[in-house]
């Protein structure tokens, strides 16, 4: 299992704390989510803090991990990638020519990434699969940090890995929302590779350590 820490939910005050935080204790990614209050009903952060977090991810060989919850993703793909990001998804609603953008992305040596929304079925991304690097699999209605998982998302993400199983494709099964210790364990059997965290890592009942610690401690226990 790859954690990947998204700094929606850190202390924007302290963000290079919490962020170094996060990856000392284990934290492989930093996610970093962005919203346009167009495609999704908030504003979050962009490039600059990209470049904010650069040289942290430079200095301890992490991956910046960048969703682009924005309409016209192709606009900034270079913008995020010259900042930093070594991961960059875009979502398959967001845009029509989606394997152009997906190339775009893959010009700029990022690993490219196509994320789900809950309603938006698997089989949209049969043909495209051979090319992505990662699926995203949101596990709530991307906009806002805290919400509730949907539980049927496993059952979404079991279906992806039997269709890259089949494929014999190589993309990684990345799960976003309402993600927890109390359920990564499903998850992980289910078929997802990296497991995205905001509040239970950021705004858990212990520090950032504690937190990641139970993630790790929930995956690695016995059934």
């Amino acid at each position: 299992m790859i954690l990947s820490a998204s700094i929606l939910s850190a202390d924007f005050g302290h963000l290079e704390r919490d962020a170094r935080a996060a990856v000392e204790a284990g934290c492989e990614w930093l996610h970093i989510d962005v919203m346009d209050g167009h495609f999704v009903p908030n504003i979050s952060l962009g490039v600059p803090v990209m470049r904010g977090l650069k040289s942290l991810a430079d200095e301890t060989g992490t991956l910046l991990d960048v969703h682009l919850m924005i309409a016209e993703p192709e606009r900034y793909v270079e913008d995020f990638a010259e900042a930093g990001a070594s991961v960059i998804t875009v979502h398959q609603e967001a845009t029509p020519h989606l394997h152009r953008v997906v190339q775009q992305i893959k010009e700029t040596g990022a690993k490219a990434g196509v994320a789900l929304n809950p309603a938006t079925p698997p089989y949209l991304l049969e043909e495209l699969l051979p090319d992505l690097d990662l699926i995203l699999v949101m596990s709530v209605n991307p906009g806002f940090s805290g919400q509730a998982f949907i539980e049927s998302s496993v059952r979404k993400i079991r279906r992806i890995r039997g269709l890259i199983d089949t494929l014999g494709a190589g993309a990684l099964i990345e799960v976003d929302g309402g993600v927890k210790p109390t359920n990564a364990r499903a998850l992980v059997d289910a078929g997802a590779d990296v497991l995205v965290a905001a509040s239970a890592i950021f705004r858990g009942d212990g520090s950032i350590s504690e937190n990641i610690a139970a993630f790790q401690q929930a995956v690695l226990r016995t059934a």
